[in-house]
């Protein structure tokens, strides 16, 4: 081996395979009821199956992945009642801060969300869905960001990857940019009242959009 071979430290080498897998669950490329087999990521990865099992248990841990059985993990089939439940906890922290944002929002914080919306309206445009799913979790990102609550942030970011999994499924894109700018217009207003009605009917509406295309038009919501 080359002295100036660098051996990949066993915790990046983790992470590296935790997103990889994390990724290709939200993209679609990993389907639920797909199974995880250590020996056979251990091979495509090129590395020991200790990292692969610690990413598999972090993938537990996020919510993407379950044992069905001590020796079988798949990838979890998610249910009205998920949904529910994470949407009830992304009503409750994404509302309040889209209030705290429309109060503390600097002029550069809201150029910057600008610019995201004009990237989703050319992505919306073309039909890119990777794209457009990409840059609206970054746009609810920025307005959790701008509220300026690092604790707030810290709350969202265990469920962050799985409410993106489930709302990469609505494609109802151009309806998404329209309430993603009206939503924007109430922040920059400076009316935390006017921005949480905006953020509370947005969150609403993607709970709806959410739940007909993962379980289908007729399917009851709670």
């Amino acid at each position: 081996m080359s002295s100036t071979t660098k051996i990949e430290p066993l915790g990046a080498v983790r992470e590296r395979v935790l997103a990889t897998l994390r990724q290709e669950i939200i993209s679609g490329h990993l389907r639920p009821g797909d199974r995880l087999v250590e020996r056979e990521l251990a091979e495509r990865f090129g590395v020991s199956r200790v990292p692969v099992r610690e990413a598999i248990r972090a993938l537990v841990t996020e919510g993407f992945v379950h044992f069905e059985t001590p020796r079988r993990t798949v990838v979890r089939r998610l249910t009205p009642k998920d949904v529910k439940e994470l949407f009830e906890l992304r009503e409750a922290l994404e509302v309040y801060a889209a209030a705290l944002a429309a109060a503390r929002a600097t002029p550069q914080e809201l150029a910057e969300v600008e610019q995201l919306l004009d990237q989703a309206a050319t992505a919306t445009e073309a039909g890119d869905a990777e794209t457009i799913t990409d840059i609206n979790s970054r746009l609810h990102d920025r307005i959790v960001a701008m509220a300026g609550n690092s604790l707030l942030i810290e709350a969202l970011e265990p469920v962050a990857g799985r409410l993106r999994w489930m709302t990469r499924r609505n494609e109802e894109w151009p309806q998404l940019l329209v309430e993603h700018r009206e939503l924007y217009e109430a922040i920059a207003s400076g009316d935390p009242e006017r921005a949480r009605a905006h953020a509370l009917a947005h969150v609403r509406t993607n709970y709806e959009s959410t739940v007909r295309q993962l379980f289908g038009e007729n399917a009851e919501l709670t």
